[in-house]
């Protein structure tokens, strides 16, 4: 009878070791996998925090840039402008037909200066819009005979947060650096189509000259996953790229 029962107990005691052993070591599981997550959670963080200064950093190296063209050059060229004017009584008729076409070259770079620095001012696009920032890049390629620009509007505008509008213009900037530089396009064509509860936005050039270097395509990609959009790049041979583009509205911003 006493050996049934040290039997039983040693048998109980062993259960309940094994019970104990096997819950500490679910325990020590669900820690391990939190801590787990937790440190991917944490390193996640980690790089949106830095992709977001770097942002942050250009950001404020292009709001420099605008504030340098607008503020000194654009100053220097505004007084040749009025010296060239004060100049032009004394002299001939030959001569000040010259100097009045250097003055209207003067007052042509001026006007380009602006419409420069109101691209690159972040505050600028926040003022005007996505659709009347991209439509002076458009007109300018036109103005300059770089390319046939068009965009095309379908649906209703719905205003996006000022950094979402940003960032999606950047994008797009990129993209229009290449096919202006480099891609041989002779048309660029932006659509951009307003649904319910997202904004799809179609670039097309009709360049043959393959797609951006690694650094625009890893630019535009970060970009694009920083506001949580959809980003494809598709070329074709000889029928040009098309870069596309699809943010779905915050429920602030489409409300």
């Amino acid at each position: 009878m006493m050996e049934r029962e040290v039997i039983l107990a040693a048998t109980l005691t062993l259960i309940t070791l094994v019970v104990i052993i096997i819950i500490f070591f679910v325990i020590f599981q669900s820690k391990k996998n939190q801590f787990i997550l937790a440190r991917i959670e944490a390193e996640k963080r980690l790089a949106d925090e830095l992709a977001k200064s770097k942002m942050e950093i250009r950001e404020q190296g292009l709001k420099n840039v605008s504030w340098e063209l607008y503020d000194h050059v654009g100053q220097l060229l505004s007084i040749a402008k009025l010296q060239l004017s004060m100049l032009q009584p004394r002299l001939s008729e030959e001569d000040s037909q010259y100097v009045e076409e250097v003055n209207n070259l003067i007052g042509a770079s001026l006007k380009e200066i602006r419409l420069l620095s109101k691209t690159l001012s972040p505050e600028a696009l926040g003022a005007a819009g996505l659709i009347k920032s991209i439509n002076v890049e458009l007109q300018r390629f036109n103005r300059l005979k770089f390319l046939d620009a068009n965009m095309t509007i379908i649906g209703e505008e719905t205003s996006l947060e000022q950094e979402e509008e940003i960032i999606l213009f950047r994008i797009l900037q990129e993209f229009f650096l290449y096919v202006v530089k480099q891609s041989g396009a002779s048309k660029l064509q932006v659509t951009l189509s307003y649904h319910a509860d997202s904004l799809l936005i179609d670039a097309y050039h009709n360049g043959t000259r393959g797609v951006p270097g690694t650094s625009s395509l890893d630019n535009m990609q970060r970009r694009a996953s920083l506001i949580g959009a959809t980003y494809d790049l598709e070329t074709s041979p000889n029928r040009g790229v098309h870069l596309s583009l699809g943010y779905t509205f915050k429920k602030t911003a489409h409300a």
